[in-house]
Protein backbone atom coordinates (compact mmCIF):
# COMPACT_ATOMS: atom_id res chain seq x y z
CA UNK A 1 0.00 0.00 0.00
CA UNK A 2 1.35 3.40 -0.90
CA UNK A 3 1.98 5.47 2.26
CA UNK A 4 0.12 8.71 2.68
CA UNK A 5 -3.40 9.76 1.82
CA UNK A 6 -4.42 9.86 -1.85
CA UNK A 7 -6.53 12.82 -2.88
CA UNK A 8 -10.22 11.77 -2.82
CA UNK A 9 -11.86 11.44 -6.22
CA UNK A 10 -13.19 14.74 -7.57
CA UNK A 11 -16.83 15.69 -7.30
CA UNK A 12 -16.99 15.73 -11.08
CA UNK A 13 -16.33 11.98 -11.33
CA UNK A 14 -18.74 10.57 -13.95
CA UNK A 15 -21.78 8.62 -12.84
CA UNK A 16 -21.31 4.86 -12.90
CA UNK A 17 -22.92 3.01 -15.78
CA UNK A 18 -26.16 2.06 -14.06
CA UNK A 19 -27.12 -0.24 -16.92
CA UNK A 20 -23.94 -2.32 -16.88
CA UNK A 21 -24.19 -5.92 -15.64
CA UNK A 22 -22.98 -6.37 -12.06
CA UNK A 23 -23.14 -10.13 -11.92
CA UNK A 24 -25.30 -13.01 -13.02
CA UNK A 25 -28.99 -12.29 -12.47
CA UNK A 26 -31.04 -14.93 -10.69
CA UNK A 27 -34.45 -16.21 -11.66
CA UNK A 28 -36.19 -13.84 -9.23
CA UNK A 29 -34.32 -10.88 -10.73
CA UNK A 30 -32.03 -10.59 -7.76
CA UNK A 31 -28.30 -10.53 -8.39
CA UNK A 32 -25.18 -12.50 -7.72
CA UNK A 33 -22.69 -9.77 -6.85
CA UNK A 34 -19.01 -9.51 -6.08
CA UNK A 35 -18.03 -8.90 -2.47
CA UNK A 36 -15.13 -9.10 -0.06
CA UNK A 37 -15.69 -11.15 3.08
CA UNK A 38 -14.23 -13.39 5.76
CA UNK A 39 -14.72 -17.16 5.57
CA UNK A 40 -13.22 -17.68 9.04
CA UNK A 41 -11.85 -15.69 11.95
CA UNK A 42 -8.26 -16.32 10.92
CA UNK A 43 -8.30 -16.15 7.13
CA UNK A 44 -8.62 -12.45 6.44
CA UNK A 45 -10.86 -11.03 3.74
CA UNK A 46 -11.13 -12.62 0.30
CA UNK A 47 -13.44 -12.46 -2.72
CA UNK A 48 -16.90 -13.97 -2.17
CA UNK A 49 -20.16 -13.88 -4.11
CA UNK A 50 -23.41 -12.71 -2.52
CA UNK A 51 -26.97 -13.47 -3.54
CA UNK A 52 -28.79 -10.17 -3.19
CA UNK A 53 -32.58 -10.25 -3.21
CA UNK A 54 -34.66 -8.47 -5.81
CA UNK A 55 -36.15 -5.20 -4.54
CA UNK A 56 -39.43 -5.67 -2.66
CA UNK A 57 -42.08 -2.93 -3.04
CA UNK A 58 -40.43 -0.71 -0.40
CA UNK A 59 -36.82 -1.54 -1.28
CA UNK A 60 -34.02 0.44 -2.87
CA UNK A 61 -31.22 -1.35 -4.73
CA UNK A 62 -27.94 0.54 -4.56
CA UNK A 63 -24.79 0.32 -6.67
CA UNK A 64 -22.14 0.84 -4.01
CA UNK A 65 -19.40 3.28 -4.98
CA UNK A 66 -17.55 3.51 -1.67
CA UNK A 67 -17.66 1.87 1.75
CA UNK A 68 -15.79 3.03 4.82
CA UNK A 69 -13.65 0.61 6.81
CA UNK A 70 -14.62 0.78 10.49
CA UNK A 71 -12.66 -0.73 13.38
CA UNK A 72 -15.78 -2.72 14.24
CA UNK A 73 -15.39 -4.49 10.86
CA UNK A 74 -12.05 -5.81 12.11
CA UNK A 75 -13.53 -7.02 15.41
CA UNK A 76 -16.49 -8.68 13.67
CA UNK A 77 -14.66 -10.50 10.89
CA UNK A 78 -11.91 -11.69 13.25
CA UNK A 79 -14.43 -13.08 15.74
CA UNK A 80 -13.30 -10.73 18.49
CA UNK A 81 -16.87 -9.92 19.51
CA UNK A 82 -17.96 -13.52 19.89
CA UNK A 83 -18.71 -16.20 17.34
CA UNK A 84 -19.74 -15.07 13.86
CA UNK A 85 -21.57 -16.77 11.02
CA UNK A 86 -19.25 -17.08 8.05
CA UNK A 87 -18.87 -16.08 5.33
CA UNK A 88 -19.32 -12.55 6.66
CA UNK A 89 -19.20 -9.44 4.46
CA UNK A 90 -18.65 -6.33 6.63
CA UNK A 91 -19.26 -2.66 5.88
CA UNK A 92 -21.79 -0.17 7.27
CA UNK A 93 -20.58 3.13 5.81
CA UNK A 94 -22.10 2.82 2.36
CA UNK A 95 -22.40 5.46 -0.36
CA UNK A 96 -23.65 4.77 -3.88
CA UNK A 97 -26.24 5.39 -6.58
CA UNK A 98 -29.77 4.02 -6.80
CA UNK A 99 -30.01 1.19 -9.35
CA UNK A 100 -33.65 0.13 -8.92
CA UNK A 101 -36.57 0.94 -6.64
CA UNK A 102 -39.62 -1.06 -5.65
CA UNK A 103 -43.03 0.06 -6.91
CA UNK A 104 -43.99 1.64 -3.57
CA UNK A 105 -40.87 3.85 -3.43
CA UNK A 106 -41.57 7.46 -4.41
CA UNK A 107 -38.86 9.39 -2.54
CA UNK A 108 -35.83 7.87 -4.32
CA UNK A 109 -35.15 7.53 -8.04
CA UNK A 110 -32.58 5.78 -10.20
CA UNK A 111 -29.31 7.73 -10.13
CA UNK A 112 -29.83 9.40 -6.74
CA UNK A 113 -26.77 9.39 -4.51
CA UNK A 114 -27.71 7.64 -1.28
CA UNK A 115 -26.17 6.10 1.80
CA UNK A 116 -26.73 3.30 4.29
CA UNK A 117 -25.34 3.34 7.80
CA UNK A 118 -25.17 0.87 10.66
CA UNK A 119 -28.74 -0.43 10.52
CA UNK A 120 -31.15 -1.63 7.86
CA UNK A 121 -34.27 -2.25 9.95
CA UNK A 122 -35.84 -2.14 13.42
CA UNK A 123 -39.18 -3.17 14.90
CA UNK A 124 -40.78 0.22 13.96
CA UNK A 125 -43.33 -0.21 16.78
CA UNK A 126 -41.57 0.36 20.11
CA UNK A 127 -41.29 3.72 21.83
CA UNK A 128 -37.72 4.25 20.61
CA UNK A 129 -38.63 3.59 16.98
CA UNK A 130 -41.68 5.84 17.18
CA UNK A 131 -39.44 8.58 18.60
CA UNK A 132 -37.05 8.28 15.66
CA UNK A 133 -34.41 6.59 17.81
CA UNK A 134 -34.27 3.31 15.92
CA UNK A 135 -30.76 2.63 17.18
CA UNK A 136 -32.26 2.02 20.64
CA UNK A 137 -35.04 -0.27 19.36
CA UNK A 138 -36.24 -2.34 22.32
CA UNK A 139 -36.31 -5.46 20.15
CA UNK A 140 -32.91 -4.71 18.70
CA UNK A 141 -32.07 -2.89 15.51
CA UNK A 142 -31.06 -4.99 12.50
CA UNK A 143 -27.42 -4.35 11.75
CA UNK A 144 -26.23 -3.81 8.20
CA UNK A 145 -24.18 -6.99 8.43
CA UNK A 146 -24.07 -10.07 10.63
CA UNK A 147 -27.69 -9.68 11.81
CA UNK A 148 -30.87 -11.66 11.32
CA UNK A 149 -33.32 -10.00 8.93
CA UNK A 150 -36.69 -11.19 10.22
CA UNK A 151 -38.65 -9.44 7.44
CA UNK A 152 -36.83 -11.40 4.76
CA UNK A 153 -36.87 -15.02 5.81
CA UNK A 154 -34.38 -14.63 8.67
CA UNK A 155 -31.53 -14.28 6.21
CA UNK A 156 -28.22 -12.96 7.51
CA UNK A 157 -27.48 -9.41 6.51
CA UNK A 158 -24.31 -8.84 4.51
CA UNK A 159 -22.65 -5.46 4.36
CA UNK A 160 -21.14 -2.90 2.05
CA UNK A 161 -17.87 -4.47 0.91
CA UNK A 162 -19.91 -5.49 -2.13
CA UNK A 163 -21.05 -4.15 -5.48
CA UNK A 164 -24.70 -3.72 -4.47
CA UNK A 165 -27.02 -3.78 -1.50
CA UNK A 166 -30.82 -3.86 -1.20
CA UNK A 167 -32.31 -1.91 1.71
CA UNK A 168 -35.79 -0.85 2.82
CA UNK A 169 -36.33 2.79 1.82
CA UNK A 170 -36.98 3.76 5.46
CA UNK A 171 -33.30 3.10 6.24
CA UNK A 172 -31.80 4.73 3.15
CA UNK A 173 -30.30 8.22 3.45
CA UNK A 174 -29.89 10.95 0.87
CA UNK A 175 -26.24 11.98 0.46
CA UNK A 176 -25.93 15.61 -0.69
CA UNK A 177 -24.24 15.94 -4.06
CA UNK A 178 -21.92 18.64 -2.70
CA UNK A 179 -20.13 16.09 -0.51
CA UNK A 180 -17.24 14.07 -1.90
CA UNK A 181 -18.79 10.57 -1.95
CA UNK A 182 -15.70 8.71 -0.77
CA UNK A 183 -14.97 11.12 2.08
CA UNK A 184 -18.67 11.16 3.02
CA UNK A 185 -18.84 7.38 3.57
CA UNK A 186 -17.42 7.46 7.15
CA UNK A 187 -20.03 10.03 8.09
CA UNK A 188 -22.53 7.14 8.16
CA UNK A 189 -20.79 5.81 11.29
CA UNK A 190 -18.04 8.08 12.64
CA UNK A 191 -19.99 11.20 11.70
CA UNK A 192 -23.31 10.30 13.26
CA UNK A 193 -21.71 8.63 16.29
CA UNK A 194 -20.12 11.94 17.27
CA UNK A 195 -22.88 14.25 15.99
CA UNK A 196 -25.63 12.59 18.03
CA UNK A 197 -24.23 13.25 21.53
CA UNK A 198 -23.19 16.78 20.56
CA UNK A 199 -26.77 17.49 19.44
CA UNK A 200 -28.24 15.74 22.48
CA UNK A 201 -26.11 17.98 24.70
CA UNK A 202 -27.32 21.04 22.80
CA UNK A 203 -23.80 22.21 21.93
CA UNK A 204 -23.80 25.70 20.47
CA UNK A 205 -21.63 28.77 20.08
CA UNK A 206 -19.92 29.67 23.34
CA UNK A 207 -19.76 26.11 24.69
CA UNK A 208 -16.51 24.31 25.46
CA UNK A 209 -16.18 20.76 24.15
CA UNK A 210 -13.44 18.29 25.02
CA UNK A 211 -12.49 15.43 22.70
CA UNK A 212 -10.59 12.43 24.05
CA UNK A 213 -8.69 10.52 21.38
CA UNK A 214 -7.90 11.76 17.88
CA UNK A 215 -8.76 8.86 15.62
CA UNK A 216 -11.63 8.21 13.22
CA UNK A 217 -14.27 9.28 15.74
CA UNK A 218 -12.23 11.96 17.46
CA UNK A 219 -11.30 13.87 14.33
CA UNK A 220 -14.98 14.07 13.35
CA UNK A 221 -15.92 15.23 16.86
CA UNK A 222 -13.45 18.11 16.53
CA UNK A 223 -14.79 19.14 13.11
CA UNK A 224 -18.45 18.91 14.12
CA UNK A 225 -18.05 20.72 17.45
CA UNK A 226 -16.16 23.54 15.74
CA UNK A 227 -18.90 23.82 13.10
CA UNK A 228 -21.45 24.11 15.92
CA UNK A 229 -19.52 27.10 17.23
CA UNK A 230 -17.84 25.48 20.22
CA UNK A 231 -14.33 25.98 21.53
CA UNK A 232 -12.60 22.59 21.33
CA UNK A 233 -9.98 21.03 23.59
CA UNK A 234 -8.34 17.78 22.52
CA UNK A 235 -7.11 15.51 25.30
CA UNK A 236 -4.41 13.15 24.08
CA UNK A 237 -1.69 10.95 25.55
CA UNK A 238 0.58 11.64 22.57
CA UNK A 239 2.46 14.87 21.97
CA UNK A 240 2.69 13.84 18.32
CA UNK A 241 -1.05 14.55 17.98
CA UNK A 242 -0.70 18.21 18.97
CA UNK A 243 -0.11 19.56 15.47
CA UNK A 244 -2.73 17.27 13.91
CA UNK A 245 -5.33 18.46 16.42
CA UNK A 246 -4.53 22.08 15.65
CA UNK A 247 -4.81 21.42 11.91
CA UNK A 248 -8.31 19.99 12.46
CA UNK A 249 -9.34 23.18 14.25
CA UNK A 250 -8.77 22.40 17.94
CA UNK A 251 -8.31 25.52 20.04
CA UNK A 252 -6.31 23.78 22.76
CA UNK A 253 -4.44 20.50 23.13
CA UNK A 254 -3.88 18.96 26.57
CA UNK A 255 -1.52 16.07 27.22
CA UNK A 256 -3.60 13.99 29.63
CA UNK A 257 -0.45 12.36 31.04
CA UNK A 258 0.87 15.75 32.15
CA UNK A 259 -0.52 16.47 35.61
CA UNK A 260 0.18 20.20 35.37
CA UNK A 261 -1.63 20.51 32.03
CA UNK A 262 -4.59 18.60 33.44
CA UNK A 263 -4.72 20.84 36.53
CA UNK A 264 -4.73 23.88 34.29
CA UNK A 265 -7.69 22.38 32.42
CA UNK A 266 -9.81 21.94 35.57
CA UNK A 267 -13.38 23.28 35.36
CA UNK A 268 -12.95 24.31 31.72
CA UNK A 269 -15.22 22.15 29.54
CA UNK A 270 -18.96 21.55 29.34
CA UNK A 271 -19.09 18.35 27.28
CA UNK A 272 -16.50 15.65 26.69
CA UNK A 273 -16.69 13.24 23.77
CA UNK A 274 -14.63 10.20 24.80
CA UNK A 275 -13.71 8.07 21.80
CA UNK A 276 -11.08 5.86 23.43
CA UNK A 277 -11.76 2.12 23.12
CA UNK A 278 -9.16 1.00 25.68
CA UNK A 279 -9.56 1.02 29.47
CA UNK A 280 -8.63 4.43 30.87
CA UNK A 281 -9.07 6.51 34.02
CA UNK A 282 -12.01 8.92 33.85
CA UNK A 283 -11.39 10.72 37.13
CA UNK A 284 -8.88 13.20 35.75
CA UNK A 285 -11.26 13.99 32.90
CA UNK A 286 -14.16 14.50 35.32
CA UNK A 287 -12.13 17.20 37.05
CA UNK A 288 -12.00 19.17 33.80
CA UNK A 289 -15.82 19.39 33.65
CA UNK A 290 -17.75 22.42 34.77
CA UNK A 291 -20.90 22.11 36.88
CA UNK A 292 -23.55 20.08 35.01
CA UNK A 293 -20.91 18.84 32.59
CA UNK A 294 -21.15 15.43 30.94
CA UNK A 295 -18.81 12.84 29.50
CA UNK A 296 -20.23 10.81 26.60
CA UNK A 297 -18.52 7.47 26.19
CA UNK A 298 -18.42 6.45 22.52
CA UNK A 299 -15.49 4.05 22.41
CA UNK A 300 -16.28 0.58 23.76
CA UNK A 301 -13.37 -0.36 26.05
CA UNK A 302 -11.88 -3.79 25.55
CA UNK A 303 -11.65 -4.45 29.30
CA UNK A 304 -12.82 -3.17 32.67
CA UNK A 305 -12.51 0.56 33.27
CA UNK A 306 -10.90 1.89 36.46
CA UNK A 307 -13.48 2.88 39.10
CA UNK A 308 -15.07 6.32 38.94
CA UNK A 309 -14.97 8.45 42.10
CA UNK A 310 -18.67 9.24 42.68
CA UNK A 311 -17.69 12.35 44.62
CA UNK A 312 -16.48 13.91 41.36
CA UNK A 313 -19.95 13.43 39.92
CA UNK A 314 -21.83 14.56 43.01
CA UNK A 315 -19.88 17.74 43.68
CA UNK A 316 -20.50 19.05 40.14
CA UNK A 317 -23.81 17.40 39.30
CA UNK A 318 -21.79 15.87 36.49
CA UNK A 319 -22.83 12.88 34.41
CA UNK A 320 -21.16 9.96 32.66
CA UNK A 321 -23.27 8.75 29.74
CA UNK A 322 -23.09 6.63 26.63
CA UNK A 323 -24.35 7.19 23.11
CA UNK A 324 -24.97 4.89 20.14
CA UNK A 325 -24.90 6.16 16.52
CA UNK A 326 -28.15 8.04 15.72
CA UNK A 327 -31.63 7.49 14.33
CA UNK A 328 -32.42 7.77 10.64
CA UNK A 329 -33.83 11.31 10.88
CA UNK A 330 -30.87 12.51 12.92
CA UNK A 331 -28.42 10.86 10.53
CA UNK A 332 -30.04 12.71 7.62
CA UNK A 333 -29.81 15.91 9.65
CA UNK A 334 -26.10 15.23 10.18
CA UNK A 335 -25.49 14.70 6.45
CA UNK A 336 -27.26 17.95 5.65
CA UNK A 337 -25.29 19.76 8.38
CA UNK A 338 -22.05 18.42 6.94
CA UNK A 339 -23.05 19.61 3.47
CA UNK A 340 -23.90 23.05 4.83
CA UNK A 341 -20.50 23.32 6.53
CA UNK A 342 -18.47 21.41 3.90
CA UNK A 343 -17.44 18.70 6.36
CA UNK A 344 -16.23 15.21 5.45
CA UNK A 345 -13.82 12.71 6.95
CA UNK A 346 -10.11 12.75 6.22
CA UNK A 347 -9.61 9.50 4.33
CA UNK A 348 -7.19 7.17 2.60
CA UNK A 349 -8.78 5.42 -0.38
CA UNK A 350 -7.88 1.73 -0.86
CA UNK A 351 -8.62 -0.96 -3.40
CA UNK A 352 -9.96 -4.43 -2.64
CA UNK A 353 -6.49 -5.97 -2.68
CA UNK A 354 -5.35 -3.56 0.05
CA UNK A 355 -8.12 -4.13 2.60
CA UNK A 356 -6.33 -6.78 4.70
CA UNK A 357 -3.32 -4.51 5.01
CA UNK A 358 -5.65 -1.63 5.88
CA UNK A 359 -7.18 -3.75 8.67
CA UNK A 360 -3.70 -4.36 10.13
CA UNK A 361 -2.88 -0.68 9.87
CA UNK A 362 -6.14 0.23 11.63
CA UNK A 363 -5.19 -2.01 14.54
CA UNK A 364 -1.78 -0.31 14.64
CA UNK A 365 -3.38 3.15 14.53
CA UNK A 366 -1.64 3.90 11.24
CA UNK A 367 -4.29 5.93 9.40
CA UNK A 368 -5.33 9.60 9.28
CA UNK A 369 -8.16 9.12 9.86
CA UNK A 370 -10.36 6.62 8.01
CA UNK A 371 -9.86 4.06 5.25
CA UNK A 372 -12.46 3.88 2.49
CA UNK A 373 -12.87 1.06 -0.02
CA UNK A 374 -13.30 1.88 -3.71
CA UNK A 375 -15.92 -0.77 -4.51
CA UNK A 376 -15.25 -0.59 -8.23
CA UNK A 377 -12.03 -2.54 -7.53
CA UNK A 378 -13.89 -5.68 -6.41
CA UNK A 379 -13.37 -8.77 -8.58
CA UNK A 380 -16.24 -10.02 -10.79
CA UNK A 381 -18.90 -12.14 -9.11
CA UNK A 382 -18.73 -15.91 -9.32
CA UNK A 383 -21.36 -18.18 -10.85
CA UNK A 384 -22.58 -19.47 -7.48
CA UNK A 385 -23.38 -17.68 -4.23
CA UNK A 386 -21.23 -18.13 -1.13
CA UNK A 387 -23.82 -16.41 1.02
Amino acid sequence: MTPGRPVPPPLGRPLPDLDSPLGDPRDDEGRLVAALGARSAEGGLEPVTLARRAPAPDDVEILIEFCGLCHSDVHSTRGEWGSANYPLVPGHEIVGRVLRVGPAVTDFAVGDRVGVGCMVDSCRECEACEDGLEQYCSRGMVGTYGATDVRHGNERTQGGYARTVVVDRNYVLRVPESLDPAAAAPLLCAGITTYSPLRHAGVEAGDDVGVVGLGGLGHMAVKLAKAMGATVTVFTTSESKRQAAAELGADRVVNSRDEEQMRDASDSVDVIIDTVAAPHDLNALLRTLRRDGVIYQLGLPSGEMPPVDPGLLIRKRAAYAGSLIGGIAETQEMLDFCAEHSLTSDIELVGAEQVNEAFDRMVAGDVKYRFVLDNSTLQPAGKEADA
